[in-house]
């Protein structure tokens, strides 16, 4: 089927390429019927070749009117006639409709999901009204008058919301990135100079130092827990963990069941055991401290 077309030319071609898809022939509604059916039951190319070419012109016209995305209009005519290709593969000549009627739709669909393809993703949404917004904006904007205009005055906000159905915020959204050309992140900062966008870019991302320095941070904290923790006996320990440290903590009644105790008593020894691992943590520090300081201390002076 692609051997149907004839090849795109350049942007620079591209009024030689209207000219020469003028020499190919409309065709009438028998012919066309004839045609179709030739291809849906025998897979007949040449038919299949006097179908694409013959809607050409269809194409280069439903592409003329997506010029305003800033892409080559030989790319989107290109995109356009895979959907033609398309729509003779799949069309149906006895239901009684022309090809035109039917093929549009999938040239149509060709071209717009070439230009989503295209524009950036931080410039586009994916929901249907989004996609619906990106491409009846500038049709609206256009019928305002407006279509070289910066934002967007609050009353054709409002009528571009009421009409497509959509919040007003994401209408003056769509449209400043509309009008917000892509910039490659390679692209020198100025012209003399070697530095690139993507130099002045800041990582969000936590530095090596940060990384270590927080690991090193919760180790010492696990040494001071677990030394604080031997601090304490068997059934203090155990009761402390069950209900402190634990993400889906042991019920008082469980643990009363197990050692036989009231709830209240079970309640006392996790309250007392946790403020002897207070103690016992805050004295650790302390000690750490006092031993850090020491240690400076006893070192020689910097000249």
């Amino acid at each position: 089927m692609a051997s149907a077309i004839i090849n795109i030319a350049p942007e620079g071609n591209l009024s030689r390429y209207l000219q020469e898809i003028r020499k190919f022939p409309m065709l009438t509604a028998e012919e066309e019927l004839e045609l179709s059916r030739r291809w849906r039951n025998n897979e007949d190319m040449e038919a299949a070749h006097k179908l694409v070419t013959s809607h050409l012109r269809l194409v280069a016209k439903i592409a003329m009117g997506y010029r305003g995305y800033g892409l080559p209009v030989g790319e989107l005519i290109s995109e356009g006639n895979v959907g033609m290709m398309q729509a003779v593969k799949r069309f149906d000549p006895d239901r009684g409709f022309r090809l035109a009627t039917y093929a549009m739709w999938w040239i149509r669909a060709a071209i717009q999901e070439y230009i989503l393809h295209s524009w950036s993703l931080v410039k586009m949404g994916t929901t249907a009204a989004q996609k619906k917004l990106f491409f009846n904006l500038r049709r609206l904007k256009g019928q305002m008058q407006a279509i070289d205009d910066g934002d967007l005055q609050p009353e054709q906000v409002a009528k571009i919301a009421r009409v497509l159905d959509v919040p007003e915020q994401d209408v003056v959204s769509m449209n400043r990135r509309l009008a917000a050309p892509d910039h490659s992140l390679n692209a020198p900062v100025r012209a003399d100079s070697e530095g690139e966008w993507q130099d002045w870019l800041v990582d969000e991302s936590e530095s090596q130092e940060s990384t270590i320095a927080e690991r090193e941070e919760m180790t010492g904290r696990k040494a001071l827990l677990n030394g604080a923790l031997r601090g304490l006996n068997e059934r203090e320990r155990h009761i402390l963990i069950e209900r402190r440290l634990k993400d889906d903590p042991t019920t008082l009644e469980d643990l009363s069941q197990q050692y036989g105790i009231s709830r209240e008593r079970v309640r006392q020894i996790e309250v007392r055991a946790f403020e002897k691992l207070q103690k016992a943590m805050k004295q650790q520090i302390a000690e750490r401290r006092m031993a850090s300081s020491a240690g400076l201390a006893g070192q020689p002076a910097l000249a």
